[in-house]
């Protein structure tokens, strides 16, 4: 008998199932094929050689080659590379590979995992990545939304535990992409808040949600500063997943949450705004983590905390030059209205700290420095502590979204002092941007362990790939999830 996932009513995606044999009632079959044109002898499937030749098929990862059959069937040659290559990597372009090349379809087959049983989360995300499609009010396209229901994995060794994992990060990522890709003005951070609420409920997870009156009450004086300006009120949202009896580990994830940034008074140029409905990509991440580790059931606390507001300019809007005080007391010069991530970053980890959690990590969509250092496929990590930093660059090889760390360079943290404040939020000068931020954000660390993610760039994608279409790509939402479901291992 098949074994199932129901995936859970907030979410479209595909239902992920495993099965020894392929269901009489899918059609489509995707087989794992080497760079020889053979294939596995646990796939299930012989292809023949000539016809894949013929046709030029090379079977490089994500390369894939339609063969009908003459019962009407599929079969759909999925390259996996050199036999001796075969990696996470490689079964992860496949599987999307496969999810783009089944069309319509509404139900597909893979043997994909059978050679490589520890390898299926791979395939799993692969095929639910790859079969994403966010449902846009677009009549030029007409339906977008997603056509892929149900997805089987045949093998005759067990894959369940790597179904699981890939099925609930895959929900996660899709959950984090979705909130990305709304227009700004369906997602507020009062939106942005029931959202949380709804996707964690039957979950397990714990949602609190600060409005502006307990804001003022806690003293987040960053996360007041800017939303100043904007009419929309702003929301601290807390999620909280905690396992029963005692906790293996407590770790933090703060997520920056600026559900449009115009720039404030220091306006963005127009170009430069077209892509800031996603500047909350950290707090969508942080939130569909948190959520996921309670589906999952890990047996570590995590407590997500998210700041959210937009950052608006009007008259109500906060200057340069004005003061701002955080929740832990350290007052701040803002000098550039658009370096607002980190003002409100500073009230989320103050509060992360008053906890005492063995980490915290916080991820954020935070500055161009990232693109121009590191590019759109990798994400910058900065932090005071090597294991955790060593931890997260770990979490993200394993998840397919790399990180280099960058030095958290102590020589330069003078330039942002002040001579009306504690500290300043910008130096004025360009170079170092990441670097000078990551410094400013260690003041509201408490000392405690701690790494900081950039994902400025590879949070949002202008080009179309196997696993990410355009728009938001939901970076680090795996990469938290492999960080928290292996603490101890990593």
């Amino acid at each position: 008998m098949p074994e199932s996932l129901p995936a859970p009513s907030s979410f479209a995606g595909p239902r992920f199932e495993t099965s020894s044999t392929p269901p009489d009632d899918v059609t489509v079959l995707g087989v794992p094929v080497f760079s020889d044109l053979t294939t596995p002898p646990e796939a299930g499937a012989e292809l023949d050689v000539r016809f894949l030749s013929q046709r030029r098929f090379e079977a490089k990862p994500g390369q894939v080659l339609a063969v009908p059959a003459d019962d009407g069937t599929t079969v759909v040659a999925l390259g996996v590379g050199a036999r001796d290559a075969v990696d996470a990597a490689a079964l992860r372009k496949a599987g999307a590979a496969l999810a783009r090349a089944a069309g319509d379809a509404t139900a597909v087959a893979t043997t994909l995992a059978a050679p490589w049983p520890d390898l299926a989360q791979a395939v799993v995300e692969g095929v639910g990545l790859g079969a994403y499609r966010f449902a846009a009010a677009n009549r030029r396209d007409g339906d977008r939304a997603p056509t892929l229901e149900r997805v089987v994995l045949v093998s005759r060794r067990s894959t369940r535990r790597g179904l699981e994992r890939g099925a609930a990060a895959v929900r996660a990522t899709w959950r984090c992409r979705d909130w990305v890709n709304r227009p700004p003005r369906d997602l507020t951070p009062t939106e942005f808040a029931r959202l949380a609420e709804d996707a964690a409920a039957g979950t397990g997870a714990e949602v609190e949600v600060w409005d502006e009156d307990r804001i003022a009450d806690e003293k987040l004086g960053g996360l007041l500063g800017v939303s100043a300006g904007a009419a929309e009120p702003p929301r601290l949202i807390r999620v909280t997943h905690r396992p029963p009896g005692r906790p293996r580990a407590r770790i933090a994830l703060v997520g920056k949450g600026i559900t449009f940034d115009s720039g404030g008074l220091s306006l963005k140029p127009p170009a430069s705004m077209m892509t800031m409905k996603g500047d909350m990509g950290g707090a969508a991440a942080v939130i569909a983590a948190t959520i996921a580790a309670a589906e999952l059931g890990l047996p570590i606390q995590v407590d997500g905390w998210v700041a959210a507001t937009e950052n608006m300019p009007s008259g109500t809007a906060i200057h340069p030059g004005d003061v701002l005080v955080a929740r832990n007391g350290t007052s701040i010069e803002v000098l550039n209205t658009d370096a607002e991530g980190r003002l409100v970053l500073a009230d989320a980890l103050s509060l992360a700290v008053e906890e005492g959690p063995d980490a915290i990590v916080d991820i954020a969509t935070l500055t161009g420095g990232q693109r121009v250092a590191l590019g759109t496929r990798v994400a910058a990590v900065l932090g005071t502590d090597p294991e955790v930093v060593r931890k997260v660059i770990a979490a993200g090889e394993l998840a397919g979204e790399p990180c280099w760390e960058l030095p958290l360079f102590s020589g330069y943290r003078k330039d942002l002092d002040s001579d009306v404040a504690d500290l300043r939020n910008v130096t004025g000068q360009p170079a170092a941007s990441t670097i000078m931020a990551a410094l400013f954000l260690e003041e509201f660390t408490g000392g405690l362990p701690w790494a900081h993610l950039d994902i400025a760039a590879p949070s949002w994608a202008d080009a179309e790939n196997l696993l990410s279409r355009k728009g938001g790509t939901g970076w680090g939402t795996r990469t938290l999830i492999e960080l928290v479901a292996r603490w101890r291992d990593l």
